[in-house]
């Protein structure tokens, strides 16, 4: 019997330890016919009633069966029909499982179809190496704020070389605008972006394109506002505290059912939206002391999803640890995460960019740094951190370049900012095309933000549309006090106002002009001789040779294959710089050169080719170049 299987501890196998088909089982579930199962977890109530209240109101009592949960099957339902949840006799609300909130997060929940005509069946993923992400937020992607009129931007990233596309978070969040870490419904697509059909409709057009999909899920806390988990069961906890509000009892008492239901949201998206990877927000915030961590198990089930489903499934991490165990193997004591975000690799670079220096950009600021990330990964790995005022982080030299991914901009580095500043507004032309080298040109996953490819001026804001008066107060204050520690003098937008909101939309039309135009070509090109390039295609750390010059602000990077060997000098300083950099004698031809007028620079080239064993290399201010020789056979 499925519910024999169901409740049992180990979630996702039958007797024998044989994997069962993975079904959706909680919430509003089509069972054949014009029939729906609702089943709820929620062990503090002794009584629910499922109130369909579409055309006439039809209550049915729901049966109370193991560990806590609720079900019921109602008859003559279809989708578009409306519910609530009637708990002891009291109050009514929403499907904590709700797929569909179309009147927003105090409204009722909505049953939906869950059929879709995919056309995606020849795809199969690609492997994580070869992801060259590009992090969007739907709402402001586009004027339309929408799936569908993001769709029609996809031949933008396809041109760029784009092959993987990372979504901001598109749970139900209260209002119409959000950067979406305020989603209280986790299986419920945001209504204002288009909801699940259209989210299904942006994911089948990526994968026709050949781009995959992250979605960034945030399993750390839910927003505060039409957050009714605790009314249905210990979801929380008050053992642990979290910036964001309430922390997620993984650990405690009945915590077994609060980890099936991350997990089955996590299948839930990778099954039903086809959803290609999963970026988990803030695990460090994921409160847990058990001998088997729920990353650990969530890791467990996805990849037996994706062993049944045939196809290529990704975890990526972000953390502000710097704990290798995060990508490491589970047999060998790691959580078996596929990838982490690498923060140490964007403040470094980010510093010697713009010469900030404050807040967590204290710790950094040295040519080694970067030298460091390219050796290691993380920069910090257990030596004392002026910020933190203690030792931070553990060694990483271990773990594969493939597993890193590195950035110069992201939504937390842009939009956590005072005026939400992108480089383009506080850094040269020349230093943009450099900051697109070292990541682009990096051994590991790199990752662009959403309008960086063409120097988008417009600043990405944090916007809230919140209806608590007292709330929407407390996040105005919560904004200034997170920026006090980086001493801006400036005070933030007001994240409540859609003029807010508005100012951080897209000008994707900026890409066929002028400066930006040059911008976006030379990341195109950026791209085409990475993927081009077997030196630059293939992500290890042990193939690399890293050299900082710290008095002439000059980073030279050296990789190599077995037939190809590439060499890059990135200069950061501020005037020209002439120097010898450490070559084989062999001739080497020039790929790429940032200061070459057709890329908007002033011209000052470095040489075309290097040989003759004459290895000095002039560059301009905030200039790179890129050589490369075939090995002899």
């Amino acid at each position: 019997m499925l519910k024999d299987v169901l409740f049992k501890n180990s979630y996702f196998r039958t007797k024998g330890n044989r994997p069962m088909k993975y079904d959706s089982n909680l919430g509003a579930v089509p069972v054949g016919g014009a029939a729906y199962r609702f089943r709820v977890w929620a062990p503090l109530v002794r009584r629910i009633v499922l109130r369909i209240t579409s055309s006439s109101t039809l209550t049915i009592p729901m049966t109370r069966v193991s560990r806590g949960y609720h079900e019921c099957t109602a008859e003559g339902v279809r989708p578009g029909g409306l519910y609530l949840y009637q708990l002891d006799g009291v109050k009514e609300y929403p499907d904590p499982c709700s797929r569909s909130q179309l009147h927003g997060v105090h409204g009722p929940s909505q049953i939906i179809d869950s059929d879709f005509p995919w056309e995606d069946q020849a795809w199969a993923g690609i492997p994580f190496q070869n992801y060259l992400i590009y992090e969007l937020h739907i709402g402001t992607f586009t004027p339309g704020g929408t799936f569908q009129s993001a769709i029609g931007c996809l031949d933008h990233l396809k041109d760029l070389g784009i092959t993987a596309v990372g979504l901001m978070p598109v749970a139900q969040f209260p209002g119409d605008r959000n950067w979406g870490y305020d989603g209280v419904y986790l299986f419920a697509v945001q209504n204002s972006y288009g909801g699940a059909v259209n989210m299904k409709r942006f994911v089948n057009a990526c994968h026709l394109k050949g781009i995959a999909v992250i979605l960034d899920v945030v399993y750390n806390h839910l927003g505060p506002e039409g957050n009714y988990l605790g009314a249905f069961g210990p979801y929380f906890t008050d053992r642990y505290r979290v910036p964001w509000g309430l922390a997620v009892n993984f650990d405690g008492q009945e915590s077994d059912e609060v980890r099936r239901f991350f997990i089955e949201n996590a299948l839930y998206w990778i099954t039903e939206f086809h959803v290609d990877a999963l970026r988990i927000d803030a695990v460090h915030a994921i409160m847990d002391f058990s001998a088997q961590p729920f990353l650990q198990q969530l890791s467990e089930a996805v990849r037996q999803r994706a062993d049944e489903l045939n196809r290529r499934v990704y975890l990526i991490g972000e953390s502000s640890l710097n704990d290798a165990r995060l990508v490491c193997p589970r047999e060998n004591g790691g959580i078996g995460l596929d990838a982490q975000w690498n923060d140490d690799f964007h403040h470094a670079l980010h510093v010697l960019l713009t010469g900030e220096d404050v807040g967590y950009y204290r710790d950094f600021g040295h040519i080694e740094d970067l030298v460091t990330a390219y050796r290691e990964g993380f920069i910090y790995s257990g030596q004392y951190s002026r910020y933190r005022k203690r030792s931070h982080g553990n060694s990483s030299w271990r773990v594969p370049a493939r597993r890193f991914v590195v950035c110069s901009q992201n939504h937390d580095q842009v939009g956590n900012r005072a005026k939400g500043e992108r480089l383009s507004s506080l850094i040269s032309f020349e230093a943009l095309k450099l900051a697109a080298g070292v990541v682009l040109l990096s051994p590991f996953v790199p990752l662009l933000f959403m309008g960086e490819e063409y120097a988008e001026k417009a600043p990405f804001l944090y916007f809230v549309s919140h209806s608590d008066p007292q709330l929407i107060e407390a996040v105005r204050k919560g904004r200034k006090e997170e920026f006090a520690h980086f001493h801006w003098p400036e005070e933030p937008p007001d994240p409540q106002t859609e003029e807010t909101y508005r100012r951080s939309c897209l000008h994707l039309g900026l890409a066929q002009e002028g400066s930006h135009k040059i911008l976006f070509s030379f990341y195109r090109e950026l791209i085409r001789v990475r993927k081009e390039t077997e030196a630059l295609r293939c992500l290890s750390k042990k193939s690399l040779q890293a050299v900082g010059y710290e008095k002439s602000r000059v980073l030279f990077l050296r990789r190599w294959t077995g037939t190809e060997e590439v060499a890059m000098i990135f200069h950061f300083g501020k005037t020209p710089v002439s120097l010898i950099i450490p070559l084989e004698d062999y001739s080497w031809e020039k790929v790429l050169d940032s200061s070459e007028t057709r890329w908007g620079g002033p011209g000052l080239s470095s040489c075309e080719r290097l040989d003759d064993g004459s290895f000095s290399v002039s560059l301009s201010p905030k200039a790179f170049v890129l050589y490369s020789r075939r090995k002899e056979e």
